[in-house]
């Protein structure tokens, strides 16, 4: 039999203190529970905000140098520092670039006129400049602008040759120029030219200024005891030569050399009549281009380029091209040879007027052979 509990009533007076103490440590009680949750719950984001605040500094720390970089004060306004942190809009980095610009050109000052060289299919070693501002070239400066190339037409034809290069100079300062017009010529008997010539193989080329044949060593002339190789020959038309004013229809010009560099030409005039065979032979050898040696695969007989009769006319002179250097001797033929008309349009067609005009006599000697 179980043993009965023992009840034992309180006082009337003690039943309500009692109430209010329990009630009261309740109270505690619940309020510590909710306070343990709410320290649990907040524990776990403050460790990961504890582990992401050395990343959030780092990027403010960017933000706030970039923002600075980018803060420009403008005169204008007179914004603040404060204000330009933020980001620019695409209106005030266009003025922004354009400022930066109009402040490297005025430090670089006014911009470099520009420069115009003149251009063309001559050689431009000694080429001309013009500012931009001065307009087209005045035919001065076109002279410049030719440099070493010369022309027997235009700026830079035989009017102007001597002012074209300093090395010209005796083309229009010379005092022993050539071509003349031979006229009252001492007759006298002159010793007769010895032509060592042979046949040889030979090279054609269009030089830019006439048609020229090159010839290997071994052909010469000998004059008053002194041998001359021949170098090379070429045309002109019309002659450049003229007997007591007479001009011809071409003329060809057989240059030598002595082994001390002296000079001597011979001219074969040329005139109007039988086809002439060596210079058929030359224009069927005639290159298809300007500045290439076409090679011939025949022979020339130079002996066939010289008239039957050799008596000759004889002066001092110079070459009739730049440089026009002096102290050339000159030896032209008083017998014309002939070529047909249609070997003279042939050249023409490449060249219809290469013949440098007449120079001064200057009261020079002129020798005529008998």
């Amino acid at each position: 039999m179980p043993t009965p509990i023992r009840r034992f009533p309180l006082p009337a007076r003690l039943v309500l203190p009692l109430l209010v103490l329990l009630g009261g440590v309740g109270l505690m009680a619940a309020a510590q529970a909710a306070s343990g949750r709410v320290e649990d719950a907040a524990s776990e984001p403050a460790a990961s905000a504890v582990e992401a605040l050395p990343k959030v500094i780092a990027k403010d720390e960017l933000k706030h140098k970039a923002a600075a970089a980018r803060a420009v004060k403008s005169p204008a306004s007179g914004a603040s520092a404060a204000e330009t942190k933020a980001a620019p809009t695409m209106s005030e980095l266009r003025n922004l670039i354009d400022q930066k610009i109009a402040e490297v050109r005025a430090r670089q000052g006014p911009a470099p006129t520009l420069k115009l060289v003149a251009k063309g299919g001559r050689s431009r070693k000694h080429g001309a400049v013009a500012s931009a501002a001065s307009g087209p070239l005045s035919p001065q400066d076109g002279l410049a602008w030719q440099g070493e190339h010369w022309d027997y037409n235009g700026p830079a034809g035989p009017q102007n040759w001597g002012r074209l290069k300093p090395e010209f100079q005796s083309c229009s300062t010379g005092k022993r120029q050539s071509p003349i017009d031979i006229r009252d010529g001492i007759k006298v008997q002159l010793e007769p030219i010895q032509f060592d010539y042979h046949p040889t193989p030979f090279q054609v080329i269009d030089n830019g200024h006439t048609v020229q044949v090159n010839v290997p060593p071994g052909n010469a002339i000998t004059v008053s005891g002194r041998r001359y190789e021949l170098l090379q020959f070429h045309f002109h038309r019309p002659s450049e030569e003229r007997i007591n004013g007479r001009q011809y229809e071409m003329v060809v010009h057989l240059v030598h050399k002595d082994a001390e560099g002296r000079l001597a030409v011979v001219a074969v005039l040329m005139d109007q009549g039988k086809e002439h065979p060596m210079v058929q032979l030359v224009w069927n050898s005639l290159p298809l281009e300007k500045g290439v040696e076409q090679a011939s695969p025949v022979m020339l007989d130079l002996n066939l380029m010289l008239p039957e009769q050799r008596q000759y006319y004889t002066y001092m002179g110079s070459l009739t091209t730049p440089p026009c250097s002096e102290g050339v001797l000159w030896m032209v033929m008083k017998q014309a040879a002939t070529l047909s008309p249609y070997q003279a349009s042939v050249f023409g067609r490449l060249y219809n007027n290469n013949a440098r005009p007449i120079q001064d006599a200057s009261g020079r000697l002129i020798k005529e052979g008998q």
